[in-house]
């Protein structure tokens, strides 16, 4: 059996046109707000912590619900915040990169009928996937962590 590495040509009935162009569409317009979000995630980074300070100042509010003496939200203010604020603009910058080229590459596609826009379209939604995938057992296993010390913690109290 010979293997060629010659695109095939693209045969998608019009039922899966309309569905993947569709797809498509959706997968641009939320790419294009996801820009937006880290874009807006990225500028709030250098205002946080005066938010939070104004916030704070109004009747108040840091000393409401905590113990005298307790830390307020001045704790978590300046470049903890801003550190935070930038590296979850920046984790959310490539899945939204991954969804435009996928939107991007299968809407070329479906225009040309080019197999090989319609195989880089879907080498991007793997990647999405895989890195979303990738993403949810880091932050479970974070959570799993979190948890565990705190079990251990309270523990340690009794």
């Amino acid at each position: 059996m010979e293997t060629s590495s010659a695109p095939l040509p693209l045969h998608l009935d019009y039922a899966n046109r309309t569905n993947l162009s569709e797809a498509a569409k959706w997968a641009k317009f939320l790419a294009i707000l996801g820009f937006i979000m880290c874009g807006i995630l990225f500028i709030m980074a250098f205002f946080i912590g005066s938010i939070l300070t104004a916030i704070s100042g109004i009747g108040n509010l840091s000393g409401m619900g905590e113990l005298e003496g307790s830390p307020g939200p001045s704790f978590f203010q300046g470049a903890t915040l801003t550190i935070f604020y930038i590296l979850i603009a920046l984790l959310y910058v490539l899945p939204c990169l991954f969804l435009y080229r996928f939107a991007d590459k299968m809407q070329t596609a479906i225009k040309t009928e080019d197999p090989t826009a319609l195989n880089l379209s879907f080498q991007n939604l793997k990647s999405l996937f895989k890195f979303m995938g990738i993403l949810t057992i880091v932050v479970l296993s974070f959570y799993f962590l979190v948890i565990l010390v705190s079990v251990i913690a309270l523990a340690s109290v009794f």
